[in-house]
C-alpha cells in the first residue's frame, strides 16, 4: 500500500499544478460552450495525469543524474514502478472516459494525449519540441465543442490562440531547466534558441494569444477584454524580468499559467 507520503509524492510526480490548470481551463471552456462539463473534466484530468506521470517516469534517470530535489523519483520518495503503473492506469482511464464524449471528441482528445506522450518519449530532445504543445493545446477546445450535439470544431481564432498559449507555456516552462536538460542530452527548441530568445519568444506568444482572443471577440474588443490584455501584458513582462535575473525560478511558468487563465476567462465570458 502507498502511505500518505507516497500519495503526496505521486501527486507531485503528476506535475499537479499544470495538470490541474489545463483541466480547469477545459472545464471552464466546456461550461462556456455548453458541453458536458463533468465528462470533459474527467477525461482531460485522466489524460493530464498520465502525461505528468509518464514525464517523470521517462526522465527518472536524468533527474537523478542532475540531483533534482523537486522530483520525487530522483529523491527516492516513490518508485519508478509506482509512477509507471499510475501513468498506464491513468492512460487506460483516459481512453475509456474520452469515448464517453462521443467518437469525434474521443479521437481528438486521444490525439492531444498521444501528442503530449510523444514529447515525453522523444520530441522534447529535438528542435520539434514545440509541436506537441501547439497540437495538444490547439486541439483541446475542440474536445469540448465536438462533445456537443451536433458536434463541431472550435472556432479558428480559439484554436490558434490555444496553440500559441501552448508553445508559449513550453518556452516558459523550460527556462529554469535549460542547463540541467542540456547536461543530460535534452536539447529541444528552447535550448537551441538560448535563454534570451526563449524568454522573448514566450512573452511574445503569450501576449499574441491574449490579443487574438480579445481583438477577435465578435463585435470588437470589450472593456473587460482590454483590462485582460493589460493584465496579461503585466504578467508576461514580469515573467521576462524574472527569467532574465533569476533563471532558476519557476515564476515564468506560473505567469504563463496566469496569462492562460486570463485568456480563458475572456473566452468564457465572451462565449
Amino acid at each position: 500500500m502507498v502511505g500518505a507520503r507516497g500519495v503526496l509524492a505521486l501527486v507531485r510526480a503528476a506535475h499537479a499544478a499544470p495538470a490541474f490548470a489545463v483541466t480547469a481551463f477545459a472545464a471552464a471552456y466546456s461550461w462556456a460552450v455548453g458541453a458536458p462539463v463533468a465528462l470533459v473534466t474527467a477525461a482531460v484530468l485522466a489524460g493530464q495525469l498520465s502525461i505528468g506521470w509518464s514525464n517523470d517516469w521517462v526522465d527518472a534517470a536524468r533527474d537523478q543524474a542532475v540531483g533534482r530535489t523537486d522530483k520525487p523519483l530522483a529523491t527516492g520518495a516513490i518508485t519508478v514502478r509506482a509512477v509507471r503503473t499510475a501513468a498506464l492506469v491513468a492512460l487506460v482511464a483516459c481512453v475509456v472516459l474520452s469515448f464517453t464524449l462521443g467518437a469525434a471528441a474521443g479521437v481528438v482528445h486521444l490525439v492531444t494525449v498521444a501528442s503530449a506522450w510523444s514529447y515525453n518519449l522523444w520530441l522534447k530532445a529535438t528542435r520539434w519540441s514545440w509541436v506537441p504543445y501547439a497540437l495538444s493545446f490547439g486541439l483541446l477546445p475542440s474536445v469540448a465543442t465536438l462533445a456537443l450535439d451536433p458536434p463541431r470544431a472550435a472556432p479558428v481564432t480559439t484554436t490558434v490562440a490555444a496553440a500559441l498559449l501552448g508553445v508559449g507555456a513550453h518556452l516558459a516552462n523550460v527556462l529554469p531547466d535549460l542547463e540541467d536538460d542540456a547536461a543530460t542530452g535534452v536539447v529541444g527548441l528552447p535550448h537551441r534558441l538560448g535563454r534570451r530568445r526563449t524568454t522573448l519568444g514566450a512573452v511574445a506568444l503569450l501576449l499574441a494569444a491574449t490579443a487574438l482572443v480579445v481583438l477577435g471577440t465578435p463585435g470588437g474588443a470589450t472593456a473587460l477584454g482590454v483590462v485582460a490584455l493589460v493584465v496579461a501584458a503585466a504578467l508576461a513582462a514580469s515573467a521576462a524580468w524574472v527569467a532574465a535575473r533569476r533563471p532558476s525560478r519557476r515564476y515564468p511558468f506560473l505567469a504563463a499559467i496566469g496569462v492562460a487563465a486570463v485568456t480563458v476567462a475572456v473566452l468564457v465570458t465572451t462565449g
